[in-house]
This record gives structure tokens, sequence and C-alpha cells, in this order.
């Protein structure tokens, strides 16, 4: 086996069993795309970034993902389609067969880190076949120095080979491609998919199973920003298409990180050490730092260029709508390095209400608070998958099911805990509809969004009146500065009482259905945030 570049004294390649022809170790930006380059993987584009396709997935294979079941795991992890169970022999045996497939291949390996917590950071080396996946580990994960390299010991490994196919008949697997969890052994596998995400969210999974469950950190999926003085942490939860990016990328407040983070007893710091944004329709003006970011060292996922030309044509969804660009934090230029802030004084919820039932914002109590997190409340509307005809609910257990290898009850109770010792004030922003549903009412305000958020941020929002919603029960400010009054109530917005609460009985009724397969772990506190129905409309 040849072998180049920075590596560890301390362990190697064959203490996993793997031999392969060429091992590549810690390779530069630079280094890496030229080896991308070099092999037809991907191509350069005008301002330097690197464009790669991703192949048949263009994105996560939720019914592909497993975690092995074992003694460690077996009475722990939240089995179910999120959790697909997978056999300790079948793990074995798959990962013979990968080490074998990669005998005579060229490898690129990263020695990484997740978490900017020091004190609760994964050591993760990653092993690609892919020089651009190596790129993409790069990016994403935070970058050790050189003299840490020498030493590097790591406590969880990643073997992402896209090339080899599992035989499902004989592997244990739903078809070909699979991302498979061993928390026992330390590693994951992953094979049949060339869709890089698949290794940041296996990460992201390992830390919301040994994080909470093994240091009572709470971890989280959603974005964090402070202050320029860096006084005033804020975190923002939300699904796709809720504003969680745009919102928490103000260019007033120091970027913590747009994705994944742990919330401590001293801090709230940053999984990542980079950014992996969705792209489609992207333009300057929309959004000015992310669009920046894609320069030299950056990778595009599934784009195209314009005809004739090497600049990127962001609307093009031809291969995807899922078009993504991955770059490292530096990249942003009020980006806070280490991505590390103090404890959150306030935290918001951010969901797209179709129905247009949700107030633009209203405050949570403790109860309602790990309701809705549990909740994790979004909205399709017409138009944006085949065959939604009318707006449809989406409900994500703490804004992040996928990624959850333990029960959602769990990670609201350390957050309801969170909140009581901290006085923490949690609010739900509604950036979806108002004065009636999608293709009735009229979507809100960036500009008045942004004004709510900075109200509740400076405190402004602390001494206001409060009305009572009276059927979600949370708190809805009576007065908002650079926000008209009449804006703050949805059923004032309706003009149309009965049709108001109609929408909002349908809607609630939804989220006590959804919240059904939680019941029998909740506790009274988080039930007793639950939507109750105002049968007077009904």
């Amino acid at each position: 086996m040849q072998e180049y570049g920075v590596k560890s004294s301390k362990s190697d390649l064959s203490d996993l069993g793997i031999k392969v022809k060429e091992a590549h170790w810690n390779l530069s930006q630079s280094e890496l795309i030229e080896e991308t380059l070099k092999s037809g993987e991907g191509v350069l584009t005008s301002t330097g970034a690197l464009m790669c396709d991703t192949g048949k997935f263009t994105g996560r294979s939720p019914k592909d993902r497993f975690v092995v079941e074992d003694a460690n795991t077996k009475d722990s992890v939240w089995w179910g389609n999120i959790n697909i169970p997978f056999s300790e022999d079948n793990f074995d045996k798959l990962y013979n067969k990968m080490v074998k497939f990669v005998e005579d291949k060229k490898v690129y390996v990263r020695e990484a880190y997740a978490g900017a917590d020091k004190t609760h950071r994964l050591r993760v080396r990653v092993i690609n076949t892919m020089a651009w996946h190596n790129l993409f580990a790069y990016n994403m994960f935070l970058r050790p120095d050189e003299y840490k390299i020498k030493d590097f010991d790591p406590n969880f490994t990643i073997l992402c080979v896209p090339e080899f196919q599992a035989d499902p008949e004989t592997d244990g697997t739903r078809q070909s491609n699979f991302a498979i969890i061993n928390f026992t052994k330390r590693m994951i596998l992953i094979g049949g998919t060339a869709y890089s995400g698949e290794m940041k969210k296996g990460i992201f999974s390992v830390l919301n199973y040994m994080l909470p469950h093994e240091q009572g950190v709470l971890s989280m999926h959603c974005s964090a920003n402070m202050g320029i003085e860096q006084k005033d942490t804020a975190i923002f939860f939300g699904l796709s298409g809720t504003g969680k990016t745009t919102l928490s990328a103000d260019p007033n407040r120091l970027l913590i990180g747009d994705d994944e983070h742990g919330w401590t007893e001293k801090n709230v710091f940053n999984f990542e050490g980079g950014c992996y944004a969705k792209v489609i329709d992207l333009t300057e003006e929309k959004e000015p730092d992310i669009y920046k970011a894609i320069q030299y060292g950056a990778i595009l996922e599934n784009t195209r260029f314009k005809e004739g030309t090497r600049e990127v044509d962001y609307e093009n969804s031809s291969v995807t709508e899922n078009t993504r660009a991955s770059y490292p934090i530096h990249h942003i230029r009020n980006a806070m390095e280490p991505s590390i802030g103090g404890i959150p004084k306030n935290i918001f919820f951010l969901t797209c209400d179709a129905f247009g039932v949700i107030p633009p914002i209203q405050r949570l109590n403790k109860g309602q608070a790990m309701y809705h997190f549990i909740s994790g409340y979004t909205s399709k509307v017409a138009g944006t998958e085949a065959g939604v005809t009318e707006p449809e609910p989406v409900f994500s257990a703490c804004f992040g099911a996928p990624f959850l290898p333990l029960h959602p009850t769990k990670y609201a109770e350390m957050l309801g805990a969170k909140m009581d010792k901290h006085e923490v004030n949690v609010w739900l922003i509604n950036t979806g509809w108002t004065g009636g549903p999608y293709g009735v009412g009229n979507r809100i305000s960036l500009k008045y969004t942004r004004a709510m958020i900075t109200a509740a941020l400076n405190g402004q929002l602390d001494n206001v009146g409060y009305r009572t919603h009276s059927i979600f029960g949370a708190e809805i400010p009576t007065t908002c500065p650079g926000v008209p009054n009449a804006i703050l109530s949805p059923r004032e917005t309706w003009k149309n009482d009965q049709g108001f609460y109609q929408k909002a009985n349908d809607l609630a009724s939804r989220f006590v259905e959804n919240f059904k397969k939680f019941e029998e772990f909740a506790s009274d506190d988080i039930m007793a945030g639950a939507p109750k129905q105002n049968t007077s409309y009904k």
C-alpha cells in the first residue's frame, strides 16, 4: 500500500483491516480539487467553485438508513421507520465485502472533528473513494491543525464507497444503497449512493445519540447566531421552507452555525465547520452571504451552467430541486470562529403555516414549547409536490425526525429543563400566510417577520400586552415595534370569524392526531401544551 500526505502515528487503516492500493491522507483543498478534476468527478465554475453530480441519488434515502441493533442499542434506540434495525452479523459481512472491494482502489482519508466544544467533540476519520467527497468532509467538519493530525486517534469512522453495491438478498439491505450506523463499533458504512449529505447527517445522528444519552448535552437541528457584542445567543428551529437560513443569517449578528448544534451547561456550540445550503433559485439579492460563499473551495451539487458559459444557472432544476452548496464556515463574512455562543435567551420555532391560522409571533410556555418541539410543524402548499392540491400539514419531531436515534420526548424534556433553569423565551414564528389560507390570504412580509424577531431579541416584547390564542393557547403580543397591530392577530386579518375557527380547528385536530404516537411517553407537562378546539365554531 502506497501512502501520501500527513497522517497519524497513533492509528492506521490496518487497524480496521483495510488495505488499499493508495491512501492519500489529509490532502489540502487545492490537492483534492486537482484530484477531482483529474478523475472527471467535477468541473470548475466561473467563481472557482467545484461542480459535481451525485448520480442516481440527489438526496438522502431514509428507508435505506439503518442502525445496528445490539446489546447497547436494543433498549435505548427509538426503533421504527426512522431507525430501522440491522443485525450485527449482516453488518460484519457487509463491512468485510466493502474492505475487499477497496483493496485495488485509491482512497482519500481525512481526520476531522465534529463539535466546536473540545469537551464534547467527536474525532472522526472519513475514508472516501471519491476526492470531492473528501473535500466535502474538509468543508463540513472541523479541521484539526497539522500537529493535531500527527497524534490523531479517531473515535468514529466513516467508510463511504459509492461504487459498492449491496446485494439485498444476502446483505440484509432493502436495495443496493445503504447508510448503516454501528454505535458499538463506532462506524458508519455508506455505499451505493454518491449523495454527500449521508456523511454529514450520519455523524449528526451519532451525536444525537451520544450527546443526550451519554453526556447530558441537548443536540439540536437548528441554526444559531448572536449579537455583535457576543452576549445574546439565539437559536432557530424550522423545517425546509420556513426561513431558518434566511432569518439566522442576519448581517447585524454573528453566525454560530446554520444546521447542527449542542447545548451544554455552559454554551451552545456548532457541530460543523461548514454550511450545506440549498441553492435552488439562489440570487445575490435574496441571499448575499450564501451567494458570495460559493467561491474557490466550495462544492456545488447537481447544478447546471447557463448555456455556453461557466456561470451557474441556479434556476435550473433539471437534475433536482435539491441543489446544494457546501463551503467552510469562514466563507461567511460574519461567521463566529470558534463557533461557540453563550446560553440562549430566545428560541424561535419557525413554521410556514399555509392554513393561515398561526399568529406571526406568539410566546410559548414550557408545556407548549415541548409540545410544539415534538410536533415540528410546517406545511406544504399546492404545487410543491405532485399530487398536492391543497395545503398539507407536515410534522417532523424536534424539527429533525430522520436524525433522532432516541425517542423525541427525551429531547423535549431536556429542552423543558433548560427553559426552567435559564428562563428562556420560546417564540413560535409563522412565516406563512395570514388573512386566509394559501390561495386566499397573503404571505407574511419578511420585513415584518424580521421586525418581530428583532423586537424579541431586544427585549421590546417583555413589557407589552398579550392576549391568548383561543385554540393554540399561546400568548400573542398586542403590539410590536415596526409591525401594524392588525397583522399580529390572524383572526382579525381573516375578517371571517367562522371561516378562521373552522380552519384553526382543522389544524388543531391534525396536531392532536399526529401526537398520538408520542402520547405513551409524553409527560403531563407536554400534554398540557396541546391545542384545544373551539367548539362554538364547529
